[in-house]
């Protein structure tokens, strides 16, 4: 009984420190909106656009506001990269992307492009990494399109 309870506090403390992903579940629960990851990672994009632009005006302050501002902005980048890798490899690999589809080699270069953009926007400050992040997911848009109800 004591195993359990410490098993049992040791994941309520897991699950409640935030460490956890939330792309989505990897049951069957069969609650999907494709598209809307899509546009979380679209808006994941644009907070490290932001990122890189806030960073850029602040890159010659040597203020200690400044640079506790910069840290904050490198800390949100990184995050909302992280984010999208996560968003592409545990919920869209591993749910969406099956070896039977017809174009599987095709659609797992595009997610793969997608991953590989995220790196080089977590690596770089150039906005170009940021435009070619944003333009791989839009690639994407034509596999999950937003369904009318």
């Amino acid at each position: 009984m004591k195993k359990f309870m410490i098993l049992f506090i040791s994941a309520i403390i897991w699950a409640l420190s935030g460490s956890a992903v939330f792309a989505h579940c990897q049951v069957p629960c069969g609650i999907y909106d494709d598209h809307a990851r899509v546009v979380s990672m679209l808006e994941d994009t644009a907070t490290v656009e932001k990122a890189m632009g806030e960073m850029k005006i602040l890159a010659d302050k040597k203020d200690l506001q400044s640079q506790n501002q910069m840290v904050r902005w490198v800390v949100n980048k990184e995050k909302h990269a992280d984010n999208i890798i996560s968003t592409i490899s545990d919920y869209f690999l591993t749910q969406r992307v099956k070896e039977e589809q017809k174009d599987y080699e095709k659609r797992l270069k595009d997610h793969h492009k997608v991953i590989v953009s995220a790196m080089k926007v977590k690596q770089n400050t150039n906005k170009k990494y940021a435009d070619e992040l944003r333009r791989s997911i839009e690639a994407l848009d034509v596999y999950y399109p937003e369904h009318k109800h």
